[in-house]
Order: structure tokens, then sequence, then C-alpha cells
């Protein structure tokens, strides 16, 4: 996606400042960043995985955008510089080492940065090897922590994302019956929520498997009895909505079914009470476990939830694996469930909220009911 940015020019600005007294601290020079996440991030542009962009950020505060075929224009570059992407409209296979030849040049143009940071999980030989002298520091930790505070532009892009799935799980409801292959309800859901974003979808979530725990549509048709467990995730933009509904195929609840409803909703309002900035999330994991495990049918042992933004797993994690602490600006999913055979094969219900001073503003306050009312 070229043209306009995202993003809105001015907040990308004071994410870059907020990049800059970080590199100053750690006495870096100069930032290159290839992911499409924190490109998307500090530039407010993105393109998809067919295109292979870069971005420097100098410690002086100037911005550089390396990208695809066409140049681009906001008031968060100070400089853009393209590479061909295409020959007479085939992609080329080579973009990533043709974009880092570009920025080869423009480090060339100036003294080599002695310290430079780098993203290892994403940086490439191609861009690792110009400055073999430097001494590389792994930028993208500052950056997962930067992007745990969500700013007014986000925030905009998340609440479209999670508008989308409100619009699915209405779209299920009418349609959902014994019969109803997973593939049908898969095209269904996307259709609405394509119509709801207005474009097309960045992501589109991972659970769309009738009778299991999760998983990609299948070619097969949901059987009366089932639950459903819906745990949409699409993408507006680059941003990542996440949250689930479950719903009982044929309407008609069972009453084990409807006991482990009531406790896994019984789960979110324990969130709901504890949740606030300060809180650690292994202190509310441990009081919802506790709640979850003296359930009268069904278990549970994942994850209660995590942040959601550019990447649908962000920091923070309300995981025991993690000791984190919830923030004020943190969108977290949370999400939890029981399983057991008898429940065929179990729930899950997933809300987003949004970490204030005061408490959790609950971001997707749609029904949560297990039929349609």
């Amino acid at each position: 996606m070229n043209g306009a940015p995202l993003l809105d020019p001015l907040a990308c600005r004071t994410r870059q400042q907020r990049v800059l007294a970080w590199m100053h601290q750690a006495d870096l020079e100069l930032a290159i960043l290839v992911s499409s996440e924190s490109i998307e991030y500090l530039t407010g542009f993105r393109w998809d995985h067919r295109f292979s962009p870069v971005a420097a950020l100098r410690a002086n505060g100037t911005m550089l955008l390396i990208c695809p075929d066409k140049p681009v224009e906001s008031a968060a570059l100070d400089e853009v510089l393209t590479y061909a992407a295409k020959w007479q409209s085939t992609l080329r296979n080579d973009q990533r080492e043709a974009s880092a030849a570009v920025l080869r040049t423009w480090l060339n143009s100036s003294t080599i940065p002695r310290r430079i940071g780098v993203e290892f999980s994403w940086c490439p030989p191609h861009v690792s090897h110009l400055c073999p002298t430097a001494t590389l520091v792994d930028l993208e930790p500052e950056l997962l922590r930067l992007r745990r505070k969500k700013d007014p532009d986000e925030l905009a892009q998340l609440r479209r994302a999670i508008a989308a799935t409100e619009a699915m799980y209405d779209r299920a409801r009418q349609i959902i019956r014994p019969g109803l292959s997973e593939l049908e309800m898969f095209s269904a859901l996307q259709d609405a929520a394509v119509a709801t974003c207005g474009e097309m979808l960045t992501g589109t979530g991972n659970d769309y498997a009738s009778g299991v725990r999760g998983g990609p549509p299948r070619d097969r048709r949901c059987e009366a009895g089932e639950l459903y467990i819906l745990d949409l995730g699409p993408a507006y933009r680059g941003y990542f909505a996440d949250n689930a509904r479950t719903l009982a195929v044929n309407g008609q609840p069972t009453d084990d079914q409807l006991v482990a409803w009531q406790h896994v909703c019984g789960a979110l309002k324990l969130v709901e009470q504890h949740g606030r900035a300060g809180a650690r999330c292994q202190d509310i994991y441990a009081t919802v476990k506790e709640w979850l495990d003296a359930a009268p049918v069904g278990s549970w042992s994942s994850h209660l939830g995590h942040g959601i933004g550019l990447s649908v797993h962000e920091t923070p994690h309300l995981n025991p694996n993690w000791d984190d602490v919830l923030e004020v600006g943190d969108i977290i999913a949370v999400e939890p469930a029981l399983y057991a055979p008898e429940l065929r094969c179990g729930m899950r219900i997933e809300n987003d909220y949004l970490v204030t001073e005061t408490g959790l503003e609950l971001l997707s306050p749609f029904p949560l009911e297990l039929v349609s009312g």
C-alpha cells in the first residue's frame, strides 16, 4: 500500500523522537528499519510482503525512507529514495539486495556510523553487512516497548479493526445453523469485515473451525450440538483486532455448555475488576486460573491474553511465563476459556481492552451469548 500515509505524520514524528531519545542513551548514530511493522510505526507507510522497503533514522533526527518504485510524500519524512521493485511489471526476486544498494549509496555519502541499531530478528545480511566496522545493537526490544502505548492515530486503526469483528459476529449469528460449511462461514465473515473497513484486510484472523479449539476453515459442515469458536483478528491497515465469541450451532446449548459459559464470562469480570495500570499480569492470571479451575465442567491451561497492535501478539503478556505489568496505553486481548469433550469441544470468549488511568475500557462491547437474542 502506498500513496498517502496510513498514520498521522505528526504522530509518526513524535514516535521518531521517542526512538531518538533511546538512541542517544545507547550512543547510536543510526537506526535501520526493515520490518513492515517498524516502518509503518515510524513513517506511516506500509507495503505488503511482496516488497522490501527500508528506513533509516539518523541521530540528528533525519528520517529516510527507501520505498519501491514510486516516491511518497509525508511530513514524517526528510528524504525519500526509491529502488526498482519491478522490471516491466514483473516483481524482482532480489528486492532486498536492491533496496540495500540504495541504502549503501546513501550511507557512503557521509561518515560511516560507529554504532547502528538494527532489528536482530529481521535484519538480513544485505543490510547488516553494509557497515562491517560498525557495532550493531539490537533495536527491536526498545521498539516493542515503545509500541505498547498506543497513540490516538493507532487507536483509531484498532477501533476500525474491532468494528469489523462486530460486523463479523453479527453475520455469524444470522447464518449459523447445522449443515453450514466452515468455508461458507469464513467467506461470509470476510465479506462483512471488508464491507466495514471499506478496503482489503491486511489480516484475517485464525480460528474458523467448528467443534474444535481452533484452526482455519475446513471443507466440513458444522453439526448440531457443537460449539463454534470464532476467534477473529481482522487487521485494518496493519493493526490487528483479536477477539472471540462462541456460538451454539443449533441455538440450543446444553446445561454443561451454559455452566461453562457462565464461568468464562465470570473470568472476564474478574479481569475487569483487577485490571488497571500497575497490576501484575501474573497476578491477574492466577486469579482467573483459580476461578476457572473451580468450574464444574471443563479445564483451562492456555494463556489469558496478550497485547495487540501491529502484531497480533504483543507485550504485555497475561501469561505466567512473563512478569509484565499493565501500563496506561496498552491494548490487551483477554481470552479465558474452558474445554472438555462434553462441551463439544469447549468455548473461548475474548474481549479487547484499553488500559486507562482508571482501569480497563472495553473496546469490544458486543454480545457474548451462545445464541442470538
